[in-house]
């Protein structure tokens, strides 16, 4: 159980059967009266995100979360199997809640997987893979009198994304898992 006085940002809470992190925190002392907790929660299950104040006496649930190391294995359907990296117990999980993180999965990628109650409610991925571009235009010369300058490439899974004007069909590169963009070239020899 928290008190008031535990807030602080990072921390994960349970409010109404859910568990909610804190994104954003803020002491506030009233010249009168009590002092006032400001927080911007976001819903760990939907995403969505709200504000909340808590006075000193209000009390919060610490929610049952645990985290887990998890292989990917394979896709099913809709959704999408990883095994406990200890037990080899698979979990299936849903395209809705994995997002557009389906387009980087990759066959043995070890990832982190978010319990509440004994349920998965996130995946998180390594933060960089590497793909093979398997589309894109030609570079034009020239057109690098500007710095960054981008065009548009697809890997393997239809995946597009922005990439600088020097990469080519067949390129290696890296990608941030988080953002989903372009990071670097890798140089496979």
């Amino acid at each position: 159980m928290y008190s008031a006085a535990d807030l602080k940002k990072g921390l994960k809470i349970e409010l109404d059967g859910e568990p909610y992190a804190v994104t954003e925190f803020e002491f506030c002392k009233p010249g009168k009266g009590t002092a006032l907790y400001r927080c911007k929660l976001k819903n760990l299950i939907t995403g969505s995100t709200m504000d909340r104040t808590f006075r000193p006496v209000d009390k919060m649930e610490k929610p049952n979360l645990e985290e887990r190391e998890m292989y990917y294995s394979y896709q099913d359907g809709d959704n999408y199997v990883f095994s406990d990296a200890e037990t080899y117990e698979e979990t299936y999980v849903s395209a809705e809640t994995l997002g557009k993180s389906t387009y980087f999965l990759i066959e043995e990628s070890l990832c982190q997987g978010l319990f509440f109650n004994g349920k998965i409610i996130d995946i998180t991925l390594p933060t960089f893979i590497e793909k093979v571009i398997t589309e894109t235009e030609p570079g034009a010369r020239g057109d690098t009198a500007s710095t960054n300058v981008l065009k548009p490439a697809k890997i393997d899974n239809g995946y597009e994304l922005m990439v600088p004007l020097f990469i080519n069909e067949g390129d290696t590169v890296k990608i941030d898992t988080r953002t989903g963009e372009y990071s670097e070239r890798v140089n496979k020899g």
